[in-house]
This record gives C-alpha cells, structure tokens and sequence, in this order.
C-alpha cells in the first residue's frame, strides 16, 4: 500500500492467468494478527510483526486457479526480499524480510483457514 503497487500486484496475478473471486481491503486489529501470526506470536520479533501489519490497510485477495497455493508462491519469490529474484513480486518490490509486499498461504491447508480468517462467505465469488 505504501509504495502504490496495489495494482501491479494484481495485474501479475490475473496475467498468471489467476481469477480474483475475493477482495478487500481492511485494517488488521492486533487479534486477527495474533490469531494469524500465532506460530509466532511468542517470539521476540512478534512485536515488530505487527506493527508493520497493522501500520497501514491492507489489501486481501481471494485467487483460484489450478495448484493455486504452489504458483502463487513461485510468483511471489521467498519471503525475504533480498533473496527473491528479480522479476517476482517480493524480488520487483519488497525491501527485506519485513517489508515483502505480498503474505500468501503456505499450504492448501492453511489457505482454507486463512479465507475463512480474513473473508465472510458471502465476499467470495468462486466458480
């Protein structure tokens, strides 16, 4: 949001060849944080973590698409910026560890949880 790639961003997903059946934006309260970041919430970085998250609205995005999970993450590059290669999102516009542009789902799983965490049932529109 920061930085105005809210557009690029999307523009990269839909030319993937992804459909946006979900999108918002919100501001995350410190428990919907917790809840997400609960794997971490005990480390001494947390802080940090959610001061950054909550510093400005975010936008949440819905995406279907074949292996959805698996592609969305290889066109995002690792979630350290400075080890993403150019020409991913994290790579073309994240700063650092913190600063990554882009969260996306680290398994069918948890994206399940994670659409369920951030969307009512009635803000996505799946085919």
């Amino acid at each position: 949001m920061a930085q105005k790639h809210v557009g690029d961003v999307l523009a990269r997903f839909e030319s993937a060849g992804f459909s946006v059946v979900g999108c918002k934006m919100m501001r995350l309260t410190p428990e919907l944080l917790r809840e997400h970041y609960a794997h971490v919430a005990d480390k001494p970085f947390y802080p940090e973590i959610e001061n950054f998250m909550s510093s400005l609205p975010v936008i949440c995005m819905a995406l279907q698409g074949d292996d959805i999970v698996a592609k969305v993450r290889d066109l995002l590059g690792p979630t350290d910026s400075k080890k993403a290669a150019k020409g991913t999102i994290r790579g073309d516009y994240g700063t650092d560890m913190m600063t990554n542009v882009v969260h996306a789902s680290d398994s069918d799983e948890n994206a399940k949880l994670e659409l369920v965490r951030f969307f009512k049932p009635e803000e996505l529109f799946t085919a």
